[in-house]
This record gives structure tokens, sequence and C-alpha cells, in this order.
């Protein structure tokens, strides 16, 4: 029984008050990363299933298999450039995103673009708890198999049963202990992902090839869609493709911070590659079981459950959850734990953050009810990108346009420094994100109730990505040319860390 001086010790807030971390994430001896650990994370990030899930859910809204592959490839290119320019910020800098953003944003609004992260990247992580609960109820199954016969007491509008809460709580359960992993250290599941799981997936698109009759065209599925509707299924498509990684895409610099400026090249190379072969197995895969049993199958894991080799069922799930497994804890959990660190210093780190995220993030934000069909997936992906891709754009054209690489990284942790601009807030900054916001988010609102009517704003939504990182870069580099920020305005880029105050109001990392 706990002593009633212990348990009044433990409520108090100031038990949980931190002490000042001596180093941030860009210390030297913290600069773990090489070429070879970013193409590895690559690799394993593309072979997940929600690459899977974004390729071949385009089959499903009615693409055919040639709309979608340009769409992907497109996609993935435009995120390959977006990851090198605002990654090479951190290689160059050493800080991280919540950091950096401050320089741009200004030092208390850009507590609004971390807030948004957070949130964000707790919705991932749900999403992704939830398609590694799927893995594992097909690896018991593949076991028992008397789980696919297990009763179900909770009503169809819950989108999820009773097997399905159990493997989706056994898989929360497993990922947990490894959200204590340092962003260090995480380097090695990428490895071990990067050995495991792209070879799984070149046996699934084998297992296509063969398994479809001769003579039976494996991509046989035409476009189910004509005119402007194909126009538009294509266009939100690319969106979709390029909100799989937007979240990513913003907070590139926290793992950039971990490795050398010249290594960021890489990514141009290895990430259109990747992604697009990792959507090819998908839609050949999900076009095998379109010939194979008479509709789209997205999901692999739903694919997986028509097999009957439970070895084969097994191996591959396997494969799936730890790939599921290491996205979740790198581009999620790690992310918000990082950015909320910058929320509340004093009583958050990066730890106690992920263990925030896996709560609200897996139980509170329902995740089944997102994944309950392809076209609520769809529109999961793009919704978000309202809000990232402007301020994407916005941090892109700040530092290598507006202040051309030159720029305080000792003011960053200063709330008074020079860049507080007007009590704390970029008005320029501010005036980018209300124009291009303005006209995709009533997009936003009818895409979650087709009811509102918003007229040609639905469509805009479909381009939400691209139209709010290009018109925001664009009205944020004219008002800042026509109303520069003259204390941001420097002849050469001030480096010294050093200078970083050790006081735990103002370490963000």
């Amino acid at each position: 029984m706990v002593k009633p001086s212990r348990l009044s010790r433990f409520t108090r807030l100031s038990t949980w008050k931190l002490e000042p971390e001596p180093h941030g994430p860009g210390a030297p001896h913290l600069r773990t990363w090489t070429t070879f650990s970013f193409v590895a994370y690559w690799i394993s990030d593309a072979t997940n299933v929600a690459t899977w899930d974004l390729a071949s859910s385009m089959l499903a809204i009615g693409l055919s298999w040639r709309q979608a592959m340009p769409a992907i490839a497109l996609g993935q290119f435009i995120m390959a450039i977006v990851m090198v320019l605002n990654g090479t910020i951190g290689a160059r800098l050493h800080i991280p995103f919540p950091v950096l953003n401050r320089s741009s944003f200004g030092f208390w609004f850009s507590y609004f673009s971390v807030i948004s992260r957070v949130i964000l990247s707790m919705f991932w992580f749900g999403i992704q708890t939830f398609v590694g609960s799927e893995c594992v109820y097909q690896m018991i199954k593949a076991i028992w198999p008397s789980i696919a016969h297990l009763p179900n007491h909770l009503p169809p509008s819950a989108h999820i049963t009773t097997s399905g809460m159990l493997c989706y709580f056994i898989y929360w359960s497993i990922q947990f202990p490894f959200m204590f992993i340092s962003p260090q250290k995480i380097r090695v599941v990428f490895l071990v992902k990067a050995i495991i799981v792209p070879p799984t997936w070149l046996a699934l698109l084998i297992w296509a090839l063969i398994k479809v009759p001769p003579g039976r065209d494996l991509f046989a599925q035409r476009a189910q869609l004509n005119g402007s509707e194909l126009s538009w299924a294509w266009l939100s498509s690319l969106n979709s493709a390029l909100g799989s990684y937007a979240t990513l895409g913003v907070n590139i610099p926290d793992f950039t911070t971990n490795k050398s400026f010249h290594s960021q090249y890489i990514q141009l190379v290895i990430i259109p590659i990747a992604f697009t072969f990792a959507s090819f197995v998908g839609l050949a895969v999900t076009s095998a079981g379109i010939t194979l049993y008479g509709k789209v199958i997205w999901d692999p894991l739903e694919l997986i459950d028509h097999w009957d080799n439970r070895a084969a069922a097994f191996f591959a799930s396997f494969a799936f959850a730890l790939s599921t497994l290491g996205t979740n804890i790198s581009a999620n959990s790690l992310s918000a734990g990082n950015d909320m660190t910058a929320l509340y210093p004093s009583y958050i780190n990066i730890r106690r953050g992920q263990i925030i995220c896996a709560f609200v993030g897996g139980w509170l934000l329902c995740p089944w009810e997102i994944l309950a069909s392809a076209t609520g997936f769809l529109s999961f992906m793009g919704g978000y990108t309202v809000f990232l891709g402007p301020i994407t754009g916005i941090m892109i054209t700040d530092y290598w346009l507006v202040h051309r690489t030159r720029v305080d990284v000792p003011s960053m942790y200063q709330p008074h420094g020079r860049y507080r601009y007007i009590s704390g807030v970029n008005w320029r900054a501010a005036a980018a994100m209300i124009v291009s916001v303005s006209l995709t988010f009533p997009g936003l609102i009818n895409n979650i109730n087709p009811n509102v009517q918003v007229g040609v704003g639905a469509r805009l939504f479909d381009i939400s990505y691209l139209l709010g990182l290009t018109l925001a870069s664009a009205v944020y580099f004219t008002l800042s040319k026509l109303f520069p920020a003259h204390e941001t305005i420097l002849d050469h880029a001030i480096l010294e860390p050093e200078t970083v105050p050790d006081s735990g109001k103002d370490r963000s990392y």
C-alpha cells in the first residue's frame, strides 16, 4: 500500500520538474547518422503498409495503374526536393524543427506549427498502430485460426471488432517499450527493417506474377472515371501522395541534425526510387487480388486474410508489423515527443512526450474510424496538407530566399532575440498562412461533411498541398521583400550553439 506522504509527493507538480539538459540533439558526439543510415531509413520507411494502402486505394477510387503510378512518382519526387531543402537546414545548423521554425514564424507564433505537428503526429501514431494490430491479427490467426470465430460484442458502428480491439491492445503494448530508444540509436531498427522487409515485398510481387493465371492481364483494371472527374481524382491522388510524408517534410531537421550536410543529396535519388517501387508492388498485388478474388482489396492485411498458406501469412504479417513499428516510432512518436519539449520543456522531455502521444494518439483519437474506408483514408491523407503545405513553404522560403542561409542560431533560443518580430509573431508568415489556408480550408470542411456546400473550394482542396506550398511561399517572399524585418537581415550566419541558454525555460530539445 502506498503511504499518503509518498502519494502526495507523487502528485505534486514539482516532483515531475526536469533538470536542464546539457546538450541539444545537434551536439557533435550525437551526430551518429551516416549516409547509409539514411538510405536504410528510406528503404525501410517506403516498405510499410501506409505506402501500400496509398497506392492500392487509388485503384479503389477508380484510377488505373497507369494513372496511379505517375501520381505517386511525381508526388515522391516533389517530396524528395522538399526533404533536401528542409533537411539540409537541419544538417547545416544542427537544430531541430521546433527551434528552426522560430526564425520564420517568430518565437511565439512558431508554437502554432509545432502544436499542429504534434496533433498530426498523434493521428499518424494511431493510424500506424491500428495497421500494426491488423498484422498481429493475421499472425495470431495463422497460429490459432479460431480467433476468426471469436464472438464480437461491439456494434457495427464501432468499425472495430472484439478481436480487433484485442490485437490493437497487444500491438500497442509491444511497441510501447521501443519509444524509449534514443534518436541516435533508432537507426539500428531501420537497418533490421531494411534487411527483412524489402525481400518480403519482392516475394509478394513474385506471388502476384505467378498466381495470376496465364493469359490474364495482371493490370486488367481500367479507369472507372473520365473527363473532369478523372482529372480531379488524379490530382487528389497526387495530393495524397504528397500528404503521405508531408509531416516528415516539415520536421525532417529533427533527424538531419544527426548527420552531415553533404549526405542530404542522397534523398533526391532514394526517395523517388524506393517509394515508387514500393507503390508498384502494392499496385501489382492489389491488381492480382482483383483478378483472383473479383474485388479491389486495397488493404494488404485483408489480402493476406484470403491466403490458405498459414506460414506465408504469418511471415508476411510479421514483416508488415516490423515495418510499421519502426515507422511509427521514428516518424510519429519521436517527432511528437521532440515537439512537445518545445511546448513545456520544464516538465516534458522526449520520452514523456512519446508516452503522451501513445495514449492520446493510440486511444483517444480512435484511428479505426479513419481507416474505415479507402475514401476516408485518402481524405485523411490529404486533409492535413491544408496546414503542412504552407508551413513547409514558409520555412524553405525564409531560409533559402529571404535570409539566404544567413541566420542567427543563438537568437532562436531567446524569446526577446532578433526573431521576436512583433510580440513574438512574424506577421508576414501569419498573412501567408491565412491567405493560403483560407482557399483550401472550406474544401476540408466539405470533405468532412459533404452536406456543407463550398463551391470551387471543394476542388481547391484536392490540390491543397501544392497550392498551399507555392502560394504561401509567394506571399511570404513578397511581403518579406516589401516590408523586410531589418533586424533579422545578417551579413553572415551566426552558428554558435555554445551560447544556447542552459535554462529549462528556453531548452527546446
